[in-house]
Parts: structure tokens; C-alpha cells; sequence
């Protein structure tokens, strides 16, 4: 294929890269509430809960207050207060943010309207199998806004959500160690271990065992991750990290509850709609990166890395279909998928000046190479009157699932995609109050795919030119008014890349264009406000062709607008929090195979409110509260199913006992409230968890 004439020198020559950077753009494990890199830190700190590296929206060192672009942050700190051990528990407090049930095996968001299960990325590169991602190797979570195509390629039409890795220090010799458990019994023992080798190598250990259960009928499973790092120094001007980690994750999948009346079915939130010895999924993930960073004079870096990522999943569910309140109907399938993923990035960074006039220029390439197998048996339920496909059960407290088996494969499917990508950009700063930014990438993306039972292939290539523009005005060095052009496309073969059909094949991809204006102000070196105002638009959706039954034309579109606001960071001498509120609208523009035109957007609350504080009470006491307000919406296009509108709130106590040992309390839905957090279309809702207190001890020496 077109790609393989590039693989061989592309990897061989180790041209990956995570967001480009100056040569050791890592941070050093200073202080526990210090993890920034010092090269990109201009203004603003990042200690606490406030952060200003904007690095991985530019792929240059660029302070956040600098990028045309909303980008919301979660620390280190911030996590272990809140005691978040999930992305998903973690992305509830992001704002433009709702998410979806995921089938009750993956990780699946919502962002500004666009729906996604592979728009999730490990320090800038694309990890996008569908699996549930732990934090116990993460530094901080990044939410980038809007479309993202010149940084990111392909999908990211509402955003993008980036890991960034916690790595090895040089000179830091420490250890953490920590254990939780909650009022339902489920347990984390977590350990992060860093040991300088000589001055010039440093090794970390990340490392975790949890145990899950919840107020659900028959939940459990477990999970184990263990991720070593190492940093080494080849000399003054040269840096190298590799790191591994190993992620492997057994547990139940709940599919939550169907609907009645247009509501969730109420009175049932603990019930189990599925068959305890069938209803599990499983993944195992591993992912190596080895990354380089080299500084050949004051103003030119290069960073070249390679990533290479095995995934191996497998699910098993029966699930609910419908209910009438007395009845419920059940179906089933067992759903197994294997990929491999090799990415290959380089950037080369150039700070020069003429006059008044300042260039951050970056150009830099990217080539991937994706395998994917997929396979699916439909479950059979023994009625005692034969095998069916579906089954009709009395709705009760505890649901009785008939015997089941499983069907030959229905399905066997096998794609490979290759990708090859060059992108530059422009940052140019004119004088000390207009700064603009402009580039380009272009994509190539090459999709093979065949459905082996049937024999059906298809094949497309697309090449792509994704624009970026922004401007940045800044009255003084504290704040910055911005505006924003962005696009990204995604082909018509979801964002799996699973199957082209003849008809999907022969449409060229769908567009997102974003449009923002935006402010950000640091009213205090660690206190961030940001606002933004927002219209996300989408083409070429796939609609029903009036002329011709069955066959589908690129007429559908639809729209986001709305805005946000957010204060993040060091309120008072004692008060640190991360505050947000959201308003969005969304509809279909015209009809799409998802609805008819003015429709309102599935799973797009109206107003998103979310606020996480910590309180200093002494210098060894604290106390901790958070909210979420989501505001209801529709669980799928039908528009038949409201999620209700929902309140809930959360408290933390923190004791350090000793220099180097805390008590941890954390309460989540102090008040017990009953709400449905995330769906997966209208019978698959997933009832919130009731009051949850956690109590944890974190020592470190």
C-alpha cells in the first residue's frame, strides 16, 4: 500500500513524538504539587489545581494562556483529592462534558454535542481501542476543545481528551504508597516509586491493584496496571523516555436499566438486567513508547518518538431491549476485538526573530499503522419452547435470564489502516500585545476493510487539508482575548474504522468546523479565568436519499453553540477550587440518518455546572466539597427517553497524621440523590452511584 514505502525508514528512524516541546520539556518530580515543565512555564503556575502548560495544543512550549483554544485541565492534586481512580469519573468535572454509557465495557464521551469512543490520546498519541483507561500512572488530565485536526488528524470534531504520563526523575529519590476502600467493599492499593540509577538515568514505577464493587446487583471485577519509566540523558543537549505499562481489566458488564413512560424505569436501580455468569468483559493493553528530545541550538528542538500498542478485548452481555411495566424484553451478544497500533510522529521546532516580530515555527509528520479484528455471536435463549434470539421475562427485583448459548459468528470482521500526515504551523508574536497562529496538515488516510463471513470488502483513500488560524490579542502579560478557525474531518466508517460497506465507501468524510471567540485572564499567578463562546458545525453526515429507498447522500448537518466559563486554581490563602458552568444547544440543521431536522442533539444537557474546592482549615486539616448539576436531556435522537435533571454532591476530609502520612475520607452523592448519570441509547441507562464514602491512606517517604 502506499504507506508501506514510508514505514521502514519513517519507524526505523523513531519519529514519534508526543506534543513538541524544548529538550527535557518533562518535568522533574519536584514537590509533590510542582510537576510543569519550567521551559513552558512563562506565567501562571502550575502547583495545585491550576495548570498553564498549553504545550500539547501546539505541540510547541506555549503557555496556556497563550493558545486560541479552550483546554481544560485536571492536576495530580486534584485527582487525589477527589480520589479518582477512572477517566470517566474524572471527565464529569471537565465542563462541554457529558458522558455515555459506553455498553458498559469502554470509555465514551460527549464533547460539545460530538459523540466519541476514540478521541482519547496518551501523552499526545492516539489510544483509541475501546477500553476503560485507569489514572493511577497519570499526571493530568487535558481536555482540548473544538476541532483539533492540525495536532491530532482525523476525528476529534468536539475535542480531544490527553493523558500525560507521570515519568521518571533524574535526580528524586521518593516512594507513595496508598490504599482506600469504600462502604461497598471495593479497594485500591496503589505505589509510585522513583529511584535515580546515576545523574544522568532516573527509573519510576507506577503501579496498582483494585478490587470493584457498587450498590448494583452482582458488580465486581478487578483491576491490575503496572507501568515502569525510565529517563536518560545522552549527553547535555539529549534526553531520552521509554516507558511501558500493562493495563488489565476484568469485570462485569452493566448494561443499567430500560426505560418506561419516557423516564428511566424507576424502582429497579439496583436490579441486574443481565446473567451474572455470562454478563463480562475483559481487556488487556499494552502500550511501549520510547521518545527523544534533542536541542541543537538556544531556539531549534527536535523530538522524535515511536508507540506501539496491543489491545485484546473481549464482552459478553445480555441486556435490556424495552419493558411495559410488567414484563421485560432481553437480547444478547458476545463481542470479541484485537489491535495493534504502530504511530510514528517527529517535530522540529524553530524560535527565531526579526525585529519586533517573533516565530515559534513547528513542521513535523506522523505515520500510523493500524490492524483490527472484530468479531460478534448473538446470544440464544433457551425458553423451554426452543431457542430464540429474544426473551420476555417478568419484571422483577431480582430478573430470571433463561439459559443461554451462542450463535455461530454473525459477524467477522478485518480492517487495516494507514495513515501519513504533514503538518506546519506559525506562531507569530508582533510586538508584546498580537500574537496569531496559522497552519495546515494534510492527511492521507488508507482503509481496507473485509467482512470475512460474507466476503464483502471495501477499500478508500482520502486525503485531507485541515486549516488552523487564531489570533491573540493580550492588553498585558495576565491577559489574553482570542478567536479561533478550526476543522477536522472523520471518515464514513465510524470512528473504529471497523467496516466499509459499498454504500459508506463511496462518500468522501464528514467536516467539523469550529468557530470561538474566548478570554483568558490570571488574576493571580495561580488563579485561572477563562471564558469562550462557541459554534461547532457538522457536515456531510450521511442522510436518507428522498430519490432512491435504502441508499443514503452527504446532505446531513448539524450544529453546537454555547459557552463556558471556568476558575480554576488558588481563590484565597485556603481555598483552591475548579469551577465551571456550561450552556450548550445543539440540533440536526437537516435531516440525517439520525433524525429529522431540529432535532435536539442525544445526551446535550442545556446547562452544566461543576465545582470541586479544598478548604485549609489548619496546616493539617482540610476539608473538601464538589457539585455536578447536569440539566436533563434526551437519551438518544428518538427524543422518546429524558434523562432527568440531577443535582449531586460531594464532600472530603484530609488529616495529615505525620509529615509523610494523610487520612483521606471522600463521600460521593452525600445526599443519597437518585439520578441517571449516562445512557447508551434508550433502554441501556445507567442509574448514578447512591452515597459512597471511601476512606484511604496515602504515606510517603
Amino acid at each position: 500500500m502506499y504507506f508501506t514505502k514510508f514505514r521502514t525508514a519513517l519507524l526505523a528512524s523513531a519519529i514519534l513524538a508526543v506534543p513538541a516541546a524544548p529538550a527535557f520539556a518533562a518535568a522533574e518530580a519536584e514537590p509533590e504539587r510542582d510537576y510543569l515543565p519550567s521551559e513552558i512555564v512563562v506565567t501562571g503556575l502550575a502547583d495545585g489545581y491550576s495548570a498553564n502548560d498549553g504545550s500539547t495544543a501546539t505541540k510547541t512550549p506555549t503557555p496556556l494562556i497563550d493558545v486560541p483554544q479552550s483546554v481544560s485541565v485536571i492536576t495530580d492534586d486534584q485527582l487525589q483529592d477527589q480520589a479518582i481512580r477512572q477517566l470517566g469519573d474524572a471527565l464529569r468535572y471537565i465542563p462541554g462534558i457529558s458522558l455515555e454509557t459506553g455498553e458498559g465495557h469502554r470509555d465514551e464521551v460527549f464533547i460539545r454535542g460530538q459523540e466519541s469512543s476514540a478521541d482519547f490520546y496518551l501523552d499526545g498519541l492516539r489510544d483509541d481501542a475501546q477500553y476503560y483507561r485507569s489514572l493511577y500512572n497519570v499526571e493530568r488530565i487535558e481536555v482540548l476543545k473544538g476541532a483539533n485536526a492540525l495536532i491530532f488528524g482525523r476525528g476529534g470534531g468536539g475535542g480531544v481528551v490527553n493523558r500525560v504520563s507521570k515519568t521518571a526523575s533524574l535526580t528524586d529519590q521518593f516512594a507513595e504508597f496508598e490504599g482506600s476502600v469504600d462502604n461497598f467493599g471495593a479497594f485500591a492499593l496503589t505505589t509510585d516509586l522513583n529511584q535515580p540509577l546515576s545523574g544522568t538515568v532516573g527509573a519510576r514505577l507506577n503501579a496498582t491493584y483494585e478490587e470493584f464493587a457498587n450498590a448494583r446487583d452482582f458488580y465486581e471485577g478487578r483491576f491490575i496496571g503496572i507501568s515502569p519509566t525510565i529517563t536518560a540523558e545522552l549527553g547535555a543537549d539529549t534526553r531520552i523516555t521509554t516507558s511501558y505499562s500493562y493495563d488489565d481489566d476484568a469485570r462485569v458488564t452493566d448494561r443499567g436499566v430500560p426505560a418506561l413512560g419516557g423516564l428511566p424505569l424507576s424502582g429497579y436501580d439496583k436490579t441486574f438486567f443481565g446473567d451474572a455468569n455470562f454478563n463480562y468483559a475483559t481487556s488487556e493493553a499494552h502500550i511501549g513508547r520510547a521518545r527523544i528530545d534533542h536541542r541543537f541550538s538556544a531556539g531549534l528542538t527536535a523530538n522524535a518518538s515511536v508507540q506501539y500498542a496491543n489491545y485484546d478485548k473481549a464482552y459478553a452481555n445480555v441486556l435490556p431491549r424495552s419493558t411495559n411495566g410488567t414484563t421485560v424484553d432481553l437480547t444478547g451478544y458476545r463481542d470479541v476485538t484485537a489491535r495493534e497500533n504502530l504511530i510514528g510522529q517527529a517535530n522540529l521546532v524553530w524560535e527565531t526573530g526579526t525585529g519586533s516580530v517573533d516565530h515559534t515555527i513547528m513542521i513535523g509528520l506522523e505515520a500510523g499503522w493500524q490492524d483490527t479484528q472484530n468479531s460478534r455471536q448473538n446470544v440464544l435463549f433457551d425458553t423451554g419452547f426452543g431457542l430464540a434470539s429474544a426473551a420476555t421475562v417478568p419484571l422483577a427485583r431480582q430478573i430470571f435470564v433463561p439459559p443461554v448459548s451462542l450463535t455461530d459468528p454473525a459477524r467477522i470482521r478485518d480492517s487495516q489502516l494507514e495513515t501519513l500526515s504533514l503538518y506546519a504551523q506559525d506562531q507569530i508574536k508582533i510586538g508584546d500585545h498580537l500574537e496569531l497562529v496559522g497552519g495546515v496538515r494534510w492527511d492521507r488516510f488508507d482503509l481496507d476493510t473485509v467482512e470475512l463471513l460474507s466476503g464483502v470488502a471495501g477499500s478508500r483513500v482520502d486525503e485531507m487539508v485541515s486549516p488552523r488560524f487564531g489570533m491573540v490579542v493580550k492588553p498585558n502579560d495576565t491577559l489574553s482575548i482570542y478567536a479561533s478557525y478550526t476543522t477536522s474531518f472523520l471518515p464514513q466508517s465510524g470512528d473504529q474504522f471497523l467496516a466499509l460497506t459499498p454504500d459508506t465507501q463511496a462518500f468522501e468524510p464528514e467536516k467539523f468546523t469550529n468557530y470561538e471567540v474566548g478570554a483568558k485572564w490570571l488574576l493571580k499567578p495561580d488563579l485561572f479565568l477563562t471564558a469562550a463562546a462557541f459554534r461547532l458545525d457538522r457536515s456531510n453526515s450521511r442522510a436518507p436519499d428522498p430519490a432512491n429507498t435504502g441508499l443514503s447522500i452527504l446532505t446531513g448537518a448539524s450544529r453546537t453553540q454555547g459557552a463556558e466559563f471556568s476558575l480554576v486554581g488558588k481563590i484565597t490563602s485556603n481555598w483552591e477550587g475548579s469551577l465551571s458552568y456550561t450552556y450548550m444547544d445543539g440540533e440536526l440543521r437537516t435531516t440525517t440518518d439520525a433524525g429529522a431536522a431540529g432535532t435536539r442533539l442525544q445526551q446535550l444537557p442545556r446547562h452544566q455546572i461543576s465545582a470541586w474546592n479544598r478548604f485549609q482549615i489548619t496546616d493539617r486539616f482540610a476539608i473538601g466539597a464538589g457539585a455536578i448539576y447536569q440539566d436533563d436531556q434526551f437519551a438518544s435522537y428518538s427524543g422518546d427517553v429524558v434523562l432527568p435533571s440531577y443535582w449531586r454532591f460531594d464532600a472530603a476530609a484530609f488529616y495529615e497524621v505525620a509529615d509523610n502520612a494523610t487520612i483521606q475520607l471522600n463521600i460521593q452523592n452525600l445526599f443519597d440523590e437518585n439520578y441517571y448519570a449516562s445512557a447508551h441509547g434508550d433502554n441501556n441507562i445507567q442509574p448514578g452511584a447512591p452515597l459512597t464514602a471511601r476512606l484511604g491512606l496515602r504515606l510517603t517517604l
